[in-house]
């Protein structure tokens, strides 16, 4: 099994953080350990760091890491179950979290898991394949109106309804099982392909995203990870493309921003906004996009709660 990963904006998340060595954190996708790790090195003796992950094989990573350093709790869940694990364990005093919304390098790099279009596998793309249904699944299953749906909203694909169209045509007469099978239908459903972007890439980015329920369990994640933090503590999450970073500008901006009050009311003094913004949204240097092209449109935001 491959394990190598090298985490995206790892300094900044860092330092944006560990900036206290005591209490909880949470890495709330754990993926193959490596902002965890980093983490744990800036972490006091009695600090806690809960870790997270719907994939097994990241998991069995993380619990040889809990077998060498006992400050680490392992869970196997979604990270929109985030804040029920952390009150089922009694952890009052979280003072950091960070969603990092990547897929990793070895769910890309094997192809066993179906989510590359450039590695002939099974068509799976589910970030725990013990449960749930398939890529594969999804497509012998969804209407036309629902793909084009999917590959419009998710993929913001131009060619969505030309390529649903394909699909129904090609599973009519065979399954669509496989990566490469799925990637040559779109392939040849795009009429001016964009020559930056493999013409695969929007519409396995829309499968995974529904598949997985992505941007649903964004929403929650998000909510119930603000809700856990103390006062002062951050959250920080980093995306990689539009969709999820919209999601997660707007739920910062709600949460830095006064309570609006019913206009009609005689006195309009606004409880006071639950959180700040830290910095700027943050993006990878020339530098680490060229060790890591994976980095180049990862974005970082931080929020801090306020008393």
């Amino acid at each position: 099994m491959q394990t190598a990963h090298e985490p995206v904006l790892l300094e900044a998340v860092i330092e944006a953080l560990s900036r206290i060595e005591q209490g909880s954190y949470v890495d709330a996708t754990f993926g193959r350990g490596g902002h965890a790790r980093a983490m744990l090195e800036r972490l006091g003796d009695a600090a806690k760091l809960l870790v997270l992950d719907r994939d097994p094989a990241a998991i069995a990573v993380a619990l040889a890491l809990a077998e060498r350093d006992p400050r680490v709790i392992v869970r196997h869940a979604r990270f929109s179950a985030l804040s029920t694990i952390v009150t089922e364990l009694g952890l009052d005093d979280v003072v950091g979290i960070l969603i990092d919304l990547g897929v990793s390098s070895p769910q890309l790099d094997d192809a066993e898991r179906g989510f590359s279009f450039r590695l002939d596998g099974p068509l799976d793309m589910r970030m725990d394949p013990t449960s749930g249904r398939s890529a594969a699944d999804w497509i012998a299953d969804a209407s036309i109106h629902e793909m084009e749906r999917v590959f419009r909203e998710y993929g913001e694909e131009r060619f969505a309804r030309r390529i649903a169209a394909a699909i129904a045509r090609h599973r009519a007469e065979a399954p669509i099982r496989r990566t490469r099978q799925l990637a040559d239908i779109v392939a040849a459903s795009q009429p001016r392909p964009d020559p930056h972007k493999h013409a695969a890439t929007r519409v396995f980015q829309a499968i995974r995203i529904a598949v997985n329920d992505e941007l649903g369990e964004l929403e929650q994640a998000l909510a119930g990870a603000f809700e856990v933090l103390i006062p002062g503590g951050r959250l920080a999450v980093i995306s990689f493309h539009s969709l999820e970073d919209r999601i997660v500008k707007r739920t910062f901006r709600r949460l830095s921003e006064p309570t609006p009050l019913p206009r009609r009311l005689p006195v309009r003094n606004a409880p006071p906004p639950r959180a700040r913004t830290v910095g700027k949204p943050l993006r990878a240097s020339t530098l680490e996009i060229e060790r890591n092209p994976r980095a180049r449109s990862a974005v970082l935001r931080v929020v801090e709660k306020v008393a």
